[in-house]
């Protein structure tokens, strides 16, 4: 199965998510763009590609350790930018960022121990993926806008697995469908 570690939001941030993106599909040319749904806005920690079912079980246990040893911390979203010019627009994060790269660590980390293969080795850069597109595109506007953008802070308390399984109707514009496997709170609680 197709897994990876994240962080995601409660209701009332993605409600007010929600209302930003609204604003963003609302611009001259975001038709071009492939916009996120909302199931799809997490903070991607650790991205796990194709797992067996038989890892699974050890893969848990690593990630249940690494959010016991993280206690709960503080995010919002705010601002925004690209990757691959223009490939991808995300919504950035503020905050309590360093924790939340240090929990991206340890669920890279978990993997390893479990036994799976090691991700890409680049600097995490907390993001929250809004929409991509197959071509470069010229998304200045819409990350000139997002420079204004600043929600409401919770407290990010747990680590979850999720699962995403990729559309495979080849209906345009259907998007990928997300489970969790398994969640953890931080610092052991709950």
């Amino acid at each position: 199965m197709r897994l990876f570690a994240a962080v995601l939001l409660p209701e009332d941030i993605a409600d007010e998510l929600a209302v930003e993106v609204a604003r963003l599909r609302r611009l001259p040319g975001a038709g071009r763009l492939r916009w996120t749904g909302r199931p799809g806005w997490h903070f991607t920690l650790a991205f796990y590609g194709e797992v067996a079912d038989d890892v699974v079980p050890a893969l848990s246990a690593r990630l249940a350790g690494a959010a016991r040893r993280a206690a709960p911390f503080t995010l919002s979203l705010a601002g925004g930018g690209q990757f691959g010019q223009g490939r991808t627009l995300w919504a950035g994060a503020r905050g309590e960022v360093e924790e939340l790269r240090l929990l991206a660590g340890r669920a890279e980390a978990a993997a390893r121990k479990a036994g799976l293969p090691g991700g890409e080795q680049r600097r995490y850069k907390a993001h929250l993926t809004l929409a991509r597109s197959r071509h470069a595109l010229d998304v200045r506007p819409y990350v000139d806008a997002l420079a204004e953008f600043a929600g409401a802070s919770w407290t990010a308390a747990d680590l979850a697995l999720m699962r995403s399984r990729l559309p495979a109707s080849g209906v345009p514009g259907e998007q990928p469908r997300y489970e969790v496997v398994g969640r953890w709170a931080l610092g052991g609680g709950g």
